[in-house]
C-alpha cells in the first residue's frame, strides 16, 4: 500500500512538474511571437481592412466599463487616423439583457463615426469567437485588434493562427487590476487548445462581409 501511495504521489508531482512547463512554454511562446505586431502608438501601427474591439463589461446603467471605452477610443483614433476602413465591435449578446456590442455603435455614432462603418459581431462570447468569426463570418482578412495589454497578445495570436494579417494597438490608459494579467496566464492555455482541435464558436450563421454596409446587417 505504501508503494500504491508513493508511485501515486510520484505521479501527481510529475503531472505538476509537466502543467508548470507547459504554462511556461506557452506564455513564453504567445508573447515572443505577437511581440513584434503590437503597437503603442496609433500612428505607428500599420494600415489593415477593420478594427476589432472585443466585448468587455457593461455597468447596469447600460454605459460601457473603462476598460471597454479605452478600447473603443482607440478604435476611433484608428479610424480617424485613416489606419482602418471599418469597425467591428464583438462582444456577447447571449440574452436580451446582456449586450456589449449595441451600446458601442451608440458610442460610437455619438463620436461621429458613419453607421455604414460599424459592423456588430452579437456572438463574440470569448475571444476565440470574436477572431475565428471575424475571418469565418465578416471575411476580415486584416485586423487591428484595440485592447489592452493584458489581452492583446492573447487575441493577436489566435487571430494570426486563423490567418488573418492581425496586429494591435495598446489600449492601457491605467485602468487595469493585477487579476487581469493573472487571468491570462490560463486563458492563454484554453486559447491554444482551442485553436488545436480547432473550435468551432457556439454560433456561426450566414456570412456578413466586412466589405459591405453595416447597416445592413443590424
Amino acid at each position: 500500500m505504501k508503494r500504491f501511495f508513493y508511485i501515486l504521489y510520484k505521479g501527481i508531482a510529475w503531472g505538476l512538474v509537466f502543467l508548470i512547463i507547459f504554462i511556461i512554454i506557452t506564455n513564453i511562446t504567445i508573447y515572443s511571437e505577437t511581440k513584434p505586431y503590437i503597437y503603442d502608438d496609433v500612428i505607428k501601427s500599420p494600415n489593415a481592412e477593420v478594427v476589432l474591439i472585443p466585448g468587455a463589461a457593461i455597468l447596469e446603467s447600460g454605459a460601457l466599463s473603462s476598460i471597454f471605452i479605452d478600447r473603443v477610443d482607440f478604435a476611433i483614433k484608428l479610424y480617424e487616423a485613416k489606419k482602418v476602413k471599418k469597425i467591428l465591435v464583438s462582444g456577447d449578446n447571449s440574452t436580451e439583457s446582456h449586450n456589449e456590442v449595441n451600446p458601442v455603435r451608440l458610442y460610437l455614432l455619438k463620436k461621429g463615426i458613419p453607421d455604414q462603418d460599424i459592423f456588430l459581431d452579437h456572438a463574440g462570447f470569448d475571444t476565440y469567437s470574436s477572431m475565428y468569426r471575424a475571418q469565418s463570418i465578416f471575411g476580415v482578412t486584416s485586423v487591428i485588434i484595440t485592447t489592452q495589454s493584458f489581452h492583446l497578445p492573447r487575441s493577436v495570436f489566435i487571430a494570426r493562427e486563423e490567418g488573418m494579417e492581425a496586429y494591435g494597438v495598446n489600449a492601457d490608459v491605467g485602468h487595469i487590476l493585477l487579476r487581469n494579467y493573472l487571468r491570462e496566464i490560463l486563458a492563454n492555455e484554453k486559447a491554444f487548445f482551442d485553436l488545436l482541435i480547432h473550435r468551432k464558436p457556439k454560433y456561426l450563421g450566414e456570412k456578413i462581409p466586412i466589405t459591405g454596409d453595416g447597416r445592413n446587417y443590424p
